[in-house]
């Protein structure tokens, strides 16, 4: 079996990349990047595991699907590569953050520091059509995501941030007896006003990974990127 992800992931999701409905995906998707202009590439769909390894995730941020401007998704939850306009969901998480826990506004939407220190950044869909949001739900992504979430509850004491429908839907997968589930409306300019400003996911978060005798996020991003 090839390596998809090159830490302790693959261990845990190799089981799934020899199932079926897996390997019906793999074929979809390698007449989609053939046929199609499909976002992230295909070099960073795992981008969000590589670089959070199991053992090493505190909190997961769930988002849908990747975003389907050019050069924006790089396979991570509400981040977009550097040189990008931080899309509209992300500056209200930075609203947010900053009335939470004082962070100073950045003038970019690149996560990887929080991804770094053990934040997984993971869409339920890893892949899209350019243009077409959620063109790509319901090819079998879902049930490797939810194999993922299940997995960190098992190991316990994740804090995990659920914003909107779609992620809270995700509930049932999650053992709210060894883990903390914080959730409230999505950060979209549609429904920030209705539960997700004031919501205080950041402090709670840190004050959970307190509680289970780890070291906080810094939710501070760097000014500059390198």
């Amino acid at each position: 079996m090839k390596q998809l992800i090159k830490n302790d992931w693959q261990t845990i999701l190799e089981p799934e990349f020899e199932k079926d409905y897996y390997r019906q995906l793999h074929q979809f998707l390698k007449q989609e990047y053939q046929t199609q202009t499909i976002y992230p590439d295909m070099f960073h769909i795992f981008q969000a595991f590589e670089w959070t390894s199991y053992t090493q995730t505190k909190v997961v941020i769930l988002g849908q699907d990747p975003y389907h401007g050019p050069n924006q998704a790089h396979g991570l939850s509400f981040s977009v590569l550097p040189g990008n306009k931080v899309p509209p969901s992300l500056q209200n998480i930075y609203k947010e953050l900053q009335a939470d826990v004082g962070c100073q506004p950045v003038n970019h939407g690149y996560l990887k520091s929080w991804a770094d220190q053990g934040v997984l950044l993971l869409n339920s869909v890893l892949t899209v059509r350019k243009g077409q949001a959620f063109s790509h739900q319901g090819k079998g992504w879902e049930q490797l995501t939810d194999q993922a979430i299940q997995a960190l509850s098992k190991k316990g004491q994740v804090v995990f941030i659920l914003w909107g429908k779609a992620a809270k839907s995700k509930t049932s997968l999650i053992d709210a007896t060894r883990n903390t589930i914080l959730s409230s409306t999505h950060p979209s300019p549609f429904s920030a006003n209705y539960g997700f400003f004031g919501s205080r996911p950041f402090s709670k978060a840190n004050q959970a990974l307190i509680n289970y005798g780890k070291e906080p996020i810094d939710w501070q991003l760097p000014q500059q990127i390198d």
